[in-house]
């Protein structure tokens, strides 16, 4: 029998989830804010479109890669919360000094920066939240957290559009996120004295019930490498957004906020979604994802608009849905290290694509498409025939 799921303040576990939420709501208000910019100042400050995605991709990497490592720290020494700390701290203030640089390399060397903050927070905090799903349902834990998260991802562009159509002056831009990125710091120290042992949240039997890395956890983690290849960095699109003409450079951060305001109900609606049916959920949404591109690059302008929605798809996909998944394969004091791992899969996946597609940019957008359409496409039958394999190992397992 489930138990009785609790959505109200009275549920110590909603509120935890959604003050996290609220800490991630001003941090995506800052770091995307940012990164709705990104592309276009390294092009002012002279890097050319391979660089900008190149760049992208490693900071993707980066960001993801070091999750296995943070996250192994922080199982090995317990010490979750100063992790997480240390993580929202480099991540928050790397984005308001990038006001400060005049070349493009001291610019990339900030956008790593805020990637490794990322990195070495995010593992911690999902295996925070997941003390929390035996009670609310790994869909909706992580669908509420990234609406929040997504929420701020909405916000912080348009801030900075506001900004550029008030100052013109992306220096303006990334200065005014600095007041986001003290309200996260400000939020997250009160999530840490309302909540110093989140362990305590979990109710009844454990919500990591894996003996260790099964296959099918590895199978997934392939299905999001393929995945992630496909899922092109903003950076890479508002840069061709601006070079194509689609439509001025002031508007460039407006369209990242309609794909994450997209994104916002689309993590609601799938994570709720994903608790009922399971992974066929996100089969459908990896179809969708995947024609996100070709929308984008060879689109007209209702055209570009319908693949921000689909690239909103993306999001939800990459923070709600594979999430979920891999809460249902968690290994019991291993919680932030299966994170960490998968998303280190994840990262080399996005490192991959986006060397690719900024190299094929400059060459071909008809080979782009089809590399970014064709990597996304291939997850579906990885990500069905890890669940065979699950179901195969556990009868009666979750989805």
């Amino acid at each position: 029998m489930k138990a009785k799921r609790s959505y109200s303040l009275s549920s110590p576990a909603f509120r935890f989830v959604l003050m996290m939420g609220i800490v991630n709501l001003f941090a995506d208000m800052t770091y995307e804010g940012g990164g709705a910019i990104n592309g276009q100042f390294l092009g002012t400050l002279g890097a050319s479109a391979a660089v900008i995605s190149i760049i992208a991709g490693l900071g993707e990497f980066v960001g993801y890669g070091l999750r296995a490592i943070s996250g192994y720290i922080a199982d090995k020494t317990g010490k979750y919360w100063l992790v997480t700390f240390v993580g929202y701290s480099i991540n928050l203030l790397a984005v308001p000094a990038l006001a400060l640089v005049g070349d493009w390399k001291w610019a990339a060397g900030l956008i790593l920066a805020e990637r490794i903050g990322r990195a070495i927070r995010k593992p911690t905090v999902e295996g925070m939240l997941s003390y929390t799903t035996g009670k609310l349902g790994k869909g909706w834990v992580y669908g509420l957290n990234t609406a929040l998260d997504e929420t701020g991802a909405t916000l912080g562009p348009l801030i900075v559009a506001l900004a550029l159509f008030w100052k013109g002056n992306y220096r303006f831009g990334y200065s005014l996120l600095l007041i986001s990125s003290l309200l996260a710091l400000t939020a997250l120290a009160s999530a840490r004295i309302g909540f110093p042992v989140p362990s305590r949240l979990q109710e009844g039997r454990s919500t990591a019930l894996a003996k260790g890395f099964s296959l099918p956890y590895w199978l997934y983690m392939l299905a999001g490498v393929f995945f992630a290849a496909g899922l092109m960095s903003y950076e890479l699109v508002g840069f061709h957004l601006t070079k194509a003409g689609v439509v001025g450079e002031n508007w460039i951060p407006v369209f990242l906020a309609m794909a994450t305001g997209f994104g916002v109900v689309a993590s609601l609606v799938l994570g709720k979604t994903y608790d009922r049916v399971g992974l066929p959920v996100v089969l459908v949404a990896v179809l969708l994802s995947s024609l996100f591109s070709p929308l984008v690059f060879f689109g007209n302008f209702p055209a570009v608009i319908l693949g921000m929605c689909l690239l909103g798809v993306g999001y939800a996909i990459q923070d709600t849905l594979l999430k979920a998944i891999i809460a249902d394969l968690l290994p019991e004091g291993k919680r932030s290290l299966a994170f960490g791992l998968f998303y280190a899969g994840y990262g080399t996946g996005w490192l991959g694509g986006s060397v690719a597609m900024g190299l094929l940019y400059e060459h071909s957008r008809l080979f782009l498409v089809i590399f970014a359409v064709a990597t996304q496409l291939v997850s579906v039958p990885l990500f069905a025939f890890a669940r065979r394999q699950r179901k195969r190992n556990s009868p009666g397992s979750g989805p």
